[in-house]
């Protein structure tokens, strides 16, 4: 059984403050954990490294709600930006080959931002369903993280992921000494 209070708190204690934007990520955790058939503790999800994999189309506050319940981070490589400026998130099982794209359920945007926040908050007794449009995931998983070997840039000096280094010239170059040719702009 889920603590949904306990695992309210903890996206809290992560993002720093309750607010409507946290919800959304909260309720689309919650609802993310019940449609891929995640195995859960009362601290969240319990996945190996990169078992789940959520790729975010924003940047806002309910991304952090999905780190703090689903442990879906930047640094594992299994929390991932496709920005749209969508409340949508896609949320891939790799142990299943279970995928999901949860999107917002909102009526035409308000200027109104207290009924904004007020109807966000009210989510929390709503079960996520009716919060949620359920879609197909429009792209393939991605593959895991990869380790990539550190190159020293000719010019700073500094590593760079190998994959990032660009040649110019005899030059190994990181992208801020790399200076792109470009004939028009």
């Amino acid at each position: 059984m889920i603590n949904e209070e306990k695992l309210w708190k903890k996206a809290v204690a992560f993002h720093g403050h309750e607010c409507g934007g946290l919800m959304i990520g909260f309720k689309a955790s919650l609802y993310a954990m019940e449609l891929l058939g995640l195995s859960f503790n009362e601290d969240g999800v319990v996945s190996e490294d990169e078992e789940l994999v959520c790729i975010s189309e924003n940047d806002a506050c309910g991304v952090d709600a999905v780190q703090a319940i689903l442990q879906c981070t930047a640094g594992k490589g299994n929390l991932l930006f496709r920005i749209r400026g969508k409340m949508a998130f896609n949320f891939y099982n790799r142990k299943t080959g279970k995928s999901v794209r949860l999107i917002l359920r909102e009526p035409e945007n308000t200027d109104d931002r207290k009924e904004r926040v007020s109807r966000l908050f009210s989510m929390k007794d709503k079960d996520p369903s009716e919060c949620f449009d359920v879609t197909e995931v429009h792209f393939e998983v991605p593959e895991p993280a990869r380790k990539f070997r550190s190159v020293r840039c000719s010019k700073c000096g500094e590593l760079t992921a190998d994959h990032l280094i660009r040649l110019q010239g005899d030059e190994k170059l990181c992208l801020d000494c790399f200076t792109e040719y470009r004939r028009f702009e």
